[in-house]
């Protein structure tokens, strides 16, 4: 079992650690974790203040990414990222038709996910997967906007990772939960900042997956779920 301490944050910057930044709060941050909707500057405060590496997804506000992105971090919807063995992969933006950056149908997400497949198959899978949004059903809201995406419901039923991460859903939003089980993955809603210790079991060696079966078997459970 591979245990790993992390930072996780989302959709506020927090007064406490921005303002009134302790490091003793902080010790033993293996990683922070962004779902999203934060400044970028205060990514980059993040990983140089705590000193841990930081990975993150945008958001549906985080527009200004695309020309001023937060340094010294690294975007987890360019690549998987492994931290201690544990392997993290991310997608971001939210349920949207509006043709602003990071805005995307359920459609344009599915498509995401299919352009990853080849580099997931590499990994053998993933043990975090990190979304601005939530999953369909799994904690997200009750209008179009933060209505959650089936692709990652589909994701999740095909690849049971151990965690999924996400962002979007405000605490006091209607439907939000901070915490859910679906499963066996833990569905945390990272909503402001939390610590996360994460237990995640490590295997001696991890086989590369076959694509062609993959891919496959992605379309069958995603169909699956667009019939249900």
């Amino acid at each position: 079992m591979t245990h790993l301490r992390a930072l996780v944050v989302s959709d506020h910057e927090s007064m406490f650690i921005w303002d009134y930044f302790d490091r003793s709060s902080f010790v033993g941050i293996d990683v922070i974790i962004s779902c999203g909707d934060l400044k970028a500057s205060y990514l980059s405060f993040l990983t140089t203040m705590v000193a841990a590496p930081l990975i993150y997804v945008p958001g549906n506000h985080d527009g200004d990414y695309l020309y001023r992105p937060p340094e010294g971090c690294e975007d987890l919807t360019q690549r998987i990222v492994t931290i201690k063995g544990v392997r993290f992969i991310g997608f971001g933006g939210a349920n949207s038709r509006n043709p602003k950056p990071f805005h995307y149908t359920d459609k344009d997400v599915a498509h995401q996910i299919i352009r990853r497949m080849p580099e997931i198959c590499t990994h053998g899978g993933f043990d975090v997967l990190v979304t601005h949004a939530p999953a369909l059903g799994l904690g997200d809201g009750e209008d179009s906007f933060h209505k959650g995406f089936l692709s990652y419901l589909a994701l999740l039923e095909q690849f049971k990772p151990t965690y999924h991460l996400h962002g979007h859903q405000h605490l006091n939003y209607p439907g939000a939960k901070q915490f859910i089980t679906y499963k066996d993955v833990s569905v945390i809603n990272s909503y402001g900042y939390r610590v996360v210790d994460f237990s995640v079991r490590r295997l001696a060696k991890r086989k590369r997956l076959s694509y062609i079966k993959t891919r496959y078997d992605w379309g069958r459970v995603y169909a699956s779920k667009l019939r249900a």
